[in-house]
């Protein structure tokens, strides 16, 4: 199957797995990459070294491309745009933040960009700093999240920018990505369906939770933080939910949710 994102990323199908925090590490990346598609090792919160250490353990199990998901505000961001190129990884994903600042050194090295956005404004905004695609996420997604839905968000993105949109948020299967592609998507990210694989490190007990969930199984989190985050209804978030209401500090909600 080829579409404008198979021929710019070198890959069988356009399907890119998402950058889950803690979850897309080198065995879920490697696994995809395999599969056809565009693995992602996520970055998230890690540091520098841990991410070029998940990197070499990605090449010894695949010679498909691959890429790597960098959350900006990231501490270590800096030094991880400069593992990319010193480990010589070609597609690059980026989500809170913008990537403007290594975007110079990042195309010199032929690496592509793609940002994460959800909304029309930074579409642009990212097509004009230089993106290769964007992937437009809507609320349904899993993690953080911006307001529009993926039905939404998808086209208004496709009519503002001349470059590839890959739909993301809510997609698990083949119907999903036939509707992206109507929405003139050309390409899809998954990730929570990934989450589920066999080839993620997620205990098996939460791999189960997201299979049986149903329709009204998630909850939205941090409203009040200006964050977002879409997770699983349990006992946690029902917690967190009844923390914002009371209006707990931001302090306090942090301190619950370190190591989540």
């Amino acid at each position: 199957m080829k579409t404008e994102i198979t021929e710019l990323l070198g890959i069988e199908y356009p399907v890119i797995q998402g950058g889950m925090a803690w979850v897309a590490d080198y065995h879920l990346a490697a696994a995809v990459s395999n599969a056809g598609g565009l693995g992602l090792i996520a970055a998230g919160g890690a540091p520098a070294e841990w991410v070029r250490e998940q990197i070499r353990e990605t090449k010894k199990l695949t010679d498909k491309p691959f890429g790597v998901n960098i959350m900006l505000m990231n501490p270590e961001a800096d030094k991880i745009a400069k593992v990319i190129l010193e480990e010589d990884i070609k597609v690059v994903t980026t989500g809170a933040g913008s990537p403007e600042k290594y975007m110079a050194d990042w195309k010199a090295a032929g690496v592509k960009v793609i940002p994460v956005i959800a909304s029309v404004a930074l579409a642009k905004r990212m097509e004009r700093c230089g993106a290769d695609a964007v992937v437009a996420e809507g609320t349904e997604a899993g993690g953080h999240i911006g307001e529009l839905t993926t039905m939404v968000l998808v086209p208004q993105v496709v009519d503002a920018v001349n470059i590839p949109v890959i739909a993301a948020g809510g997609i698990a299967d083949g119907r999903g990505m036939a509707a992206a592609f109507m929405l003139g998507a050309r390409g899809i990210q998954m990730g929570t369906i990934f989450a589920a694989s066999k080839e993620s490190v997620i205990h098996e007990n939460y791999k189960n939770s997201i299979l049986k969930a149903k329709d009204i199984d998630s909850r939205v989190t941090g409203r009040s933080t200006g964050h977002p985050i879409r997770v699983l209804r349990n006992d946690m978030a029902r917690k967190y939910l009844e923390m914002e209401k009371e209006g707990a500090p931001f302090e306090e909600l942090e301190k619950m949710t370190l190591g989540s």
